[in-house]
């Protein structure tokens, strides 16, 4: 498991319903390269980034899929990745367990999409610096990474119960498949 224990802290950036929250990890930008990760699926094998190397790949990271705007927010990027350009993958990526994630996914016709669970390492919430202090939660996050690997876009939504922008997010995964 990554090392919370040392990681860098960063405040000021988040809120949960008004109140602050602490960010584990260093923290990204557009313009760096995207770290590299290794997360599970619903069968608990390993779903690296590099196993996307060569295309455009959207991470919509959330808290839980068993609340309200994580909910809607997964199932509006899996009606959305069919309407993307063939070389676009979407990933959503929380903390649920597998089992939970798998039964989500089930019940609410999740398929277009690769969701993925960072509970084993947290690897991509430290690596990427999302992962909320006290509670082994992600904040929520929608990342771009191009198809050289680098972060083209970043919408870090700075009260986790609002929805990030769904529109500026899907055109920066547009512009960067062309």
């Amino acid at each position: 498991m990554a090392n919370c224990a040392k990681a860098q802290e960063r405040t000021g950036l988040v809120t949960m319903k008004g109140g602050p929250v602490t960010l584990l990890g260093a923290g990204i930008k557009v313009g760096d390269k995207a770290p590299d990760f290794t997360a599970v699926d619903a069968g608990w094998r390993p779903v690296k980034l590099s196993d996307f190397k060569g295309k455009v790949v959207l991470i919509s990271a959330v808290p839980s899929l068993d609340t309200p705007v994580c909910s809607l927010q997964t199932k509006r990027f899996n009606d959305e990745a069919a309407k993307l350009p063939a070389n676009v993958q979407v990933i959503t990526i929380s903390e649920d367990l597998p089992f939970a994630q798998k039964r989500f996914c089930e019940a609410e016709k999740v398929g277009t999409i690769k969701v993925v669970s960072d509970t084993v390492e947290r690897e991509f919430g430290m690596k990427y610096g999302l992962l909320i202090k006290g509670m082994s939660l992600l904040t929520r996050c929608v990342i771009v990474v191009g198809k050289d690997g680098a972060i083209k876009y970043m919408d870090l939504v700075p009260e986790i119960t609002q929805h990030p922008d769904y529109d500026k997010a899907l055109e920066a995964a547009k512009t960067a498949a062309r």
